[in-house]
């Protein structure tokens, strides 16, 4: 399918340093839609509007919807870049089979990408730590009740330009760990991005606001006991030099910057190992000494360290509240290869190409 461009020059961008995250938009959009006996048609890029949907539409009552995030970056040559797209685009439909959605066509998901991004070329900021974050997204827009997968569908995508996620930039956060709410379980929705593996943590979240924390650290959901992922972040530990991330149990999201991490980690010559984790076994290894250093890690904020953990109304303090030397390293390694840096020996950068 071609896609159709129908848009006229909008608002001229104007973009500075103190971008806030998710809260400036572009004045364009994609769209397209799709009905079970037709498929996929009209794919478009247009002025960014609001939708009209009908007070019963499917997503609004039964949440039938999941979604993608992802970043482009303008170099200091000019060139625009996106960040491993070709793995967000294969996420998106492993989520979208997950939620009993329609698959979208990789290579056309992939041009779509690329036009509005290039469309949006001057509203992608060039500062250290700024970039243009892309959310696609798919909703269920069936005018009826009843609790069903949908038939009809909106693809969609928008992009926002934006600053570091939290407002402690690259600095060590707290965090509280919840023993008492859990966010997904084996056979749940913990490894779609869907609004309802989100919604399931706002509560945890706000109570760990509550405690001063900046977000909240999920165990499982059976037995509370193993270290799963914090809200929006996979996370990974220093224990005597190797790095340690919880192993990917059906209620973790396969994170791409988890990915990445690994990978990047064992280039750098660090032993990486994937396996469960209990928070109790986490205490006493940051209480020996053993744990010298944690973060977390997501498109978002690619890198977070995190310096105090509050279990059980505990203080855990690693590394005494200061980034360590190996989360920089990885943070340095992975952003200077997003910034072009950094020659990108992985494959991971893809360059849009001029377009009209």
């Amino acid at each position: 399918m071609n896609i159709k461009i129908n848009y006229t020059k909008g608002t001229t961008p104007v973009i500075g340093k103190d971008l806030r995250f998710g809260t400036t938009f572009t004045d364009k959009m994609f769209e397209m839609d799709y009905e079970k006996d037709k498929g996929w048609f009209n794919p478009v890029v247009k002025k960014f509007e609001p939708f009209s949907l009908s007070p019963a539409t499917l997503v609004l009552h039964y949440a039938q919807e999941i979604f993608e995030g992802q970043k482009a970056y303008k170099w200091k040559d000019g060139r625009v870049v996106m960040f491993r797209p070709e793995n967000n685009i294969k996420r998106f439909n492993i989520s979208a089979t997950k939620m009993c959605m329609p698959n979208v066509d990789e290579k056309l998901f992939m041009e779509a990408l690329e036009t509005l991004v290039w469309a949006d070329r001057d509203w992608i900021p060039q500062e250290e730590g700024q970039s243009l974050y892309i959310r696609a997204a798919m909703i269920a827009t069936d005018p009826v009740l009843g609790v069903r997968s949908g038939s009809q569908y909106k693809f969609f995508i928008i992009n926002s330009p934006i600053g570091c996620y939290f407002l402690e930039g690259f600095n060590p956060i707290k965090i509280w760990a919840s023993d008492t709410y859990v966010r997904t379980v084996p056979g749940g929705v913990g490894e779609a991005k869907t609004g309802a593996n989100y919604a399931s943590s706002l509560r945890g979240a706000m109570e760990a606001r509550e405690r001063g924390c900046t977000q909240a650290l999920w165990l499982d959901g059976q037995e509370k006991k193993y270290i799963e992922e914090i809200s929006t972040m996979n996370v990974f530990f220093v224990e005597n030099g190797k790095l340690i991330t919880p192993k990917l149990t059906g209620g973790i999201l396969h994170g791409i910057t988890r990915d990445s991490v690994i990978v990047a980690a064992r280039d750098l010559g660090y032993s990486v190992e994937e396996r469960k984790v209990s928070i109790t076994e986490f205490c006493e290894g940051v209480t020996s000494g053993k744990i010298t250093e944690f973060f977390g890690c997501g498109t978002a904020c690619v890198i977070s360290p995190v310096g105090e953990i509050i279990y059980k109304d505990k203080s855990y303090v690693i590394n005494n509240f200061k980034t360590g030397k190996i989360t920089q390293h990885i943070y340095d390694t992975i952003t200077g290869i997003q910034y072009g840096k950094i020659k990108d020996k992985f494959g991971w950068i893809k360059v849009i190409e001029p377009r009209e």
